[in-house]
């Protein structure tokens, strides 16, 4: 009887710590999904860079994605050899488009440009810094030759421009020679401190190779061509360099004007007291 009392009482035990566990613990918990996976997301896509030639007009074209491969089209091939320089490019007027290539990277022109253009009787190229020059964002200063700034094209071109907006000239502009007073012989630029120009190349229809009006093509009537080079340049060294340069022949033009008109002032008071 004793034993049969006992195994009851553990019988009872055992059912109330059942139902005390099943008051007490808690629900099954719901399954946990699994993560979802990382999905990496792309960039969005590059825009194709433009080809047009002359893109002066459209803001959204620069040289901040400039590759010489930009200016294969304007070679006689249309394309370089395997072996060709990442970083400088020979062209020969009379057999590639120099013109077309002058445009292409003048016109896109963002940041700065730094030039020296001993022959300036362009006027498509003028058209091009004329507009480069009423842009505030832009620093550019454009050094011209003495001699060369009296012939009658590039006279006529250059006091067109003066007319346009004398002060605006006046602050771009610099004519004069070199240090020693010889002729400021350069022939080049740096464009954005990103693409360099530099040859025997003379900005006018003859010196880059184009019919009048500014077309190249060798067959066309009335083409012209000299014996000409043009480089394109993107070593940075050489960029580095060649800004400092055109930068000093700028300040050495600039000092020679004022120079000039100090002294044509203290002559004009000279005269002035002799009457």
């Amino acid at each position: 009887m004793a034993k049969a009392a006992a195994s009851k009482k553990k019988t009872t035990k055992k059912k109330a710590a059942k139902k005390t566990a099943a008051k007490t613990s808690l629900p099954p918990a719901a399954p946990i999904a699994p993560a979802a996976p990382i999905v990496p997301t792309s960039p969005p896509p590059t825009p194709p860079k433009s080809t047009i030639t002359n893109a002066i007009d459209d803001p959204s074209v620069s040289l901040q994605r400039f590759d010489l491969l930009d200016l294969q089209p304007y070679t006689q091939e249309k394309v370089y050899a395997t072996t060709a320089s990442k970083d400088f490019h020979l062209f020969y007027v009379g057999r590639d488009d120099v013109h077309g290539i002058l445009k292409h990277v003048l016109s896109r022109v963002s940041v700065s440009l730094y030039l020296n253009m001993f022959g300036f009787d362009d006027d498509e190229l003028n058209e091009i810094l004329k507009k480069i020059a009423v842009d505030p964002t832009i620093t550019m200063l454009v050094t011209l030759d003495k001699s060369q700034a009296g012939g009658t094209h590039e006279k006529a071109l250059l006091d067109a421009d003066r007319k346009a907006d004398l002060a605006l000239f006046n602050t771009h502009v610099a004519i004069g020679q070199s240090l020693t007073h010889q002729i400021s012989h350069t022939k080049g630029f740096v464009a954005d401190g990103k693409v360099a120009g530099e040859g025997s190349t003379n900005w006018s229809v003859s010196g880059e190779g184009a019919a009048v009006g500014g077309t190249f093509n060798t067959k066309a009537t009335g083409f012209k061509a000299q014996n000409n080079t043009q480089s394109i340049i993107t070593d940075p060294d050489t960029i580095s360099r060649f800004t400092a340069e055109l930068i000093a022949e700028h300040m050495i033009a600039q000092q020679q004007a004022s120079d000039a008109k100090t002294v044509e002032a203290v002559n004009a008071v000279k005269a002035a007291a002799k009457k």
